[in-house]
């Protein structure tokens, strides 16, 4: 780890980090930092949003040498993948893809539309990765229109999902977002952040709800300090159709079951807003799939990556202020395991409550805002295994290298 990078501007919030770690600023005066990938030179190439994708070759330490914008067009606006030569990047209704040369930092002349037709509102990122074992499968992941999308529990309307687009055979205008390519999972109000373990198969991390009450008998009581959680789900295998229903928007997870006076609850527990005599909590647990592990409500995750040896995962709190005490604005390591069967999980259990550590994080969180602190959105993991984060704070975009020493 580099002691700092020259000419790069003083952090105005420089965090701290666990016993072990460094976090070095890389990179400052950036538009909103937020997908950041390596491309097979080694340099790094970051989407701005609301500027493009700028390119960025580093020295031995890891600091940042020279810096170029690669493709100018703003309403890129977080998902970026490299897939060989082929670099895709999308908007908030549409996919592209450019030829790429890693050698000339350059993308070719023609853009092509991918996937065209996704919603044009609310959330408005659409995370984009690709199956290790079937290069041609592109997975691009779609939020909510609202905090509340009801009509999304249908899987028809292709929202608050994935789906996967066969990439040898795009067809003239690209895949319709809504009628095109196959499901693997929906019922996922904001599954930003993606990453497949050494399986192929593909994990996810979900902002939840805000401002939620339960409702027994008509009489509403504010559960939203502290609930529901967001989460970390397992998905699977992504080659084929399979429509497993995550329980969004009807069914949320605890994080703080002494929120709730109506009912005994555990951490990773499902619950309704309103049970009634047609749907309850027992409905979600018998039809909907549960999260893998539980964070605290507002945490708002947008990226997870695994280290080399699998036996780690790390994830962006991006923060939120939906609570009286800001919540999130970190990095947290989740350890992993793998079991008997070879499948790989997390070690804490379902209902825990402290599945993940800090590894690097804000000093005064709880007076974190969008123009206060740094905001960590997406990881990429360098062959040291250290992480190069960005930050899309609205004071200073910035780029970040945190890894152990």
């Amino acid at each position: 780890m580099p002691t700092a990078c020259a000419g790069v501007p003083v952090a105005q919030y420089p965090g701290e980090v666990a016993t072990g770690w460094a976090a070095v600023k890389v990179k400052g005066d950036m538009i909103s930092a937020r997908g950041v990938i390596f491309d097979s030179a080694g340099n790094l190439l970051v989407v701005e949003s609301g500027k493009g994708i700028t390119a960025h070759t580093l020295d031995a330490t890891g600091c940042i040498v020279s810096s170029k914008t690669l493709i100018k067009q703003n309403n890129l606006n977080h998902g970026i993948y490299l897939n060989g030569t082929t670099l895709y990047a999308s908007s908030m209704t549409t996919v592209w893809k450019w030829t790429y040369d890693p050698k000339a930092i350059a993308v070719g002349s023609t853009k092509t539309v991918v996937v065209a037709g996704m919603y044009n509102g609310g959330h408005p990122t659409r995370t984009l990765i690709i199956s290790p074992n079937h290069p041609n499968l592109l997975a691009v992941s779609h939020g909510s229109n609202d905090n509340f999308d009801f009509p999304s529990g249908n899987v028809n309307v292709a929202r608050a999902n994935i789906k996967v687009f066969d990439m040898d055979a795009v067809p003239t205008g690209g895949y319709n977002y809504v009628t095109g390519g196959h499901t693997p999972a929906y019922g996922l109000r904001n599954e930003v952040g993606l990453t497949f373990d050494p399986n192929n198969m593909l994990w996810g991390v979900e902002n939840s709800s805000d401002d939620i009450k339960r409702t027994i008998s008509g009489v509403d009581k504010d559960i939203h300090i502290d609930n529901p959680a967001d989460t970390l789900h397992y998905f699977g295998d992504i080659t084929t159709l399979n429509t497993t229903w995550y329980g969004y928007p009807t069914c949320y997870t605890v994080w703080n079951p002494s929120s709730f006076s109506d009912k005994k609850f555990s951490i990773g527990d499902q619950f309704v807003l309103a049970p009634n005599g047609t749907y309850s909590d027992t409905n979600c647990t018998a039809q909907s799939t549960p999260a893998r592990l539980s964070f605290q409500a507002h945490s708002a995750p947008l990226d997870c990556k695994f280290d080399s040896t699998y036996k780690n995962m790390y994830i962006t709190f991006h923060g939120s202020y939906d609570r009286p005490l800001s919540t999130g604005f970190k990095v947290v390591q989740i350890p992993f395991t793998q079991i008997n069967a070879g499948n790989y999980e997390p070690v804490a259990p379902m209902d825990s409550g402290s599945g993940y550590t800090d590894i690097w994080w804000n000093q005064n969180v709880t007076s974190c805002s969008q123009i206060q602190c740094f905001r960590p959105v997406s990881i990429v993991m360098d062959s040291a295994d250290r992480m190069y984060i960005t930050s899309d704070a609205a004071v200073e975009g910035e780029l970040w290298l945190v890894g152990k020493i």
